[in-house]
């Protein structure tokens, strides 16, 4: 079942802890056509909230901002840490205490497994996105509640996504394209995109600042995440309280393609 809405502001945030290394791209989804990239920006320039604030308030259509980084953690690692005192056995499995139900089915329906927000250095990742929306929405005045359905979607929302799943879903190189000296992999990466996208007029300068940047390609990856969710090839949890606990990274099954 399509979505009803005529048209979607989509924002794409590759997120790091650093604010310059924040990639950003701005998009527009309309119902039935291609998604539309408009712009691309690093979160240096200046910052990334208030790009983010500037592009919500130029739009008064529905927003869903793509955050490509956990916004969760595990639920048994918090209910076992609760009471947990040094030098005490902390029961449970690791992969339970440290991987989210959402880390386990990407591993199993995509095949790569995400770092462990548990244990991992990316729970630095994961505070500075939740800072991050925080602050949108103490800046917009706008409540930006993660979306758990792609129907009917209103105000400004947020889900998690995961580029390395959207690409490596899509049949396109998943790793290897983000180094500096790797541009030709970040090129060919847009090439296989480009027919499912289509470009406002700053399409060469969008292009051409994606391939010399991979945060801002991830942001763009970010997007194409946005447009499955809001198409509803993206798959939904089964475990819906799990995933509204701990989150869950929106990202269609291997074989589903987005229609040029």
């Amino acid at each position: 079942m399509m979505n009803s809405v005529n048209e979607v502001t989509v924002i794409g945030v590759d997120c790091a802890t650093d604010s310059s290394r924040v990639g950003l791209a701005l998009g527009k989804w309309r119902n039935g056509r291609r998604l539309v990239i408009e712009d691309v920006r690093s979160g240096a320039e200046p910052d990334p909230v208030t790009i983010i604030c500037e592009w919500l308030q130029a739009s008064p259509a529905p927003a869903l901002i793509a955050i490509d980084a956990p916004l969760g953690w595990p639920a048994p690692l918090a209910d076992g840490l609760k009471d947990h005192r040094a030098g005490s056995k902390l029961d449970g499995e690791p992969n339970y205490l440290f991987r989210r139900y959402t880390d386990r089915e990407i591993q199993r329906r995509i095949g790569i497994t995400p770092l462990d927000v548990g244990a991992d250095r990316i729970a630095r990742t994961a505070h500075a996105a939740l800072e991050l929306l925080g602050t949108v929405r103490d800046s917009t005045g706008r409540e930006v509640p993660l979306a758990w359905s792609h129907h009917e979607p209103e105000g400004t929302s947020a889900i998690e996504v995961y580029p390395a799943a959207t690409l490596r879903a899509s049949g396109l190189p998943y790793r290897g394209y983000k180094k500096v000296d790797q541009e030709p992999a970040r090129r060919q990466i847009l090439a296989a995109l480009s027919p499912a996208l289509s470009f406002g007029a700053g399409r060469p300068r969008i292009e051409s600042a994606a391939a010399e940047n991979a945060d801002l390609l991830d942001a763009i990856v970010c997007l194409v995440a946005a447009e499955d969710f809001l198409d509803g090839r993206a798959s939904p949890p089964d475990g819906l309280n799990i995933a509204q606990r701990e989150g869950w990274i929106w990202v269609r099954d291997p074989g589903v393609q987005t229609t040029p």
